[in-house]
């Protein structure tokens, strides 16, 4: 079933295809906000908020683009809005939610050492794609995390090709810059 088959569906008040196309969507929509918030729990708020709005203004989508189109835009929206909501978020939790998976990994994987340094890596490169400037963490999210191609981004972000190609460009430089020290070990 199609996308506008499915919509029109909801729109007459069917529920069963409102479940169909979020279970058809579920997983993109949640590894986009994964890119933004890199956190599973927040992740899954996100999504599950996405599709709440969705549902509500489901009326308003005019089909000028594709669904998943429209859906991409109230992914990056609802993430870049919940991650200005939890912008001061208190560093000893994060810390302790750091230190709690490191110790609730298993020995086999890595030893102390290894797991915190692995962590450290994974914080730094997180903190980099986050300090990007949001046009930039946009077309890189939906680059690396969703493989979509630079013309499918160009629509989602309402600009063209060429400015996402140089979005794309200007991230991967900016995080070069950031993540050097890293590369360099």
């Amino acid at each position: 079933m199609t996308d506008e088959q499915l919509i029109e569906k909801i729109l007459s008040g069917d529920r069963d295809a409102f479940r169909l196309l979020m279970e058809k969507y579920q997983q993109q929509v949640f590894y986009v906000a994964m890119g933004f918030v890199h956190s599973r729990e927040d992740a899954e708020d996100i999504t599950r908020d996405v599709f709440i709005r969705v549902f509500h203004s489901l009326s308003s989508f005019k089909e000028k683009s594709l669904f998943s189109t429209w859906l991409y835009r109230i992914t990056m929206n609802t993430s870049i809005n919940h991650i200005n909501k939890n912008k001061r978020r208190n560093f000893f939790t994060e810390a302790g939610d750091s230190l709690i998976n490191l110790f609730n990994r298993s020995n086999e994987e890595r030893d102390a050492h290894e797991q915190l340094e692995a962590t450290e890596i994974e914080k730094t490169i997180q903190k980099a794609i986050d300090e990007l400037p949001i046009k930039q963490r946009k077309a890189f999210i939906l680059s690396k995390y969703e493989e979509l191609s630079q013309r499918e981004i160009a629509e989602i972000m309402e600009t063209t090709e060429g400015a996402v190609e140089q979005l794309l460009v200007r991230a991967r430089k900016n995080l070069q810059n950031k993540l050097a020290h890293i590369v360099g070990k």
